[in-house]
């Protein structure tokens, strides 16, 4: 379980500095690199959600 944690807190940690960023002063191509990371990891943080395995199931089929 702590593992689990540990793995949950990073995401959410790289998620916030992604937050952080000031993507006015990044190019175009670079301001959809970040887009498409803060993307990817709210849907990897939403199938790897504990105790939400429906939520998950549910987004993996659409």
């Amino acid at each position: 379980m702590e593992q689990e944690f540990k793995q949950g807190y990073r995401m959410h940690r790289i998620l916030s500095n992604l937050n952080q960023l000031d993507v006015d002063r990044l190019d175009d191509a670079d301001r959809e690199r970040v887009e498409t990371a803060r993307d990817l990891l709210e849907e990897v943080s939403l199938l790897t959600r504990p105790g939400d395995r429906a939520g998950a199931n549910a987004h993996a089929d659409s």
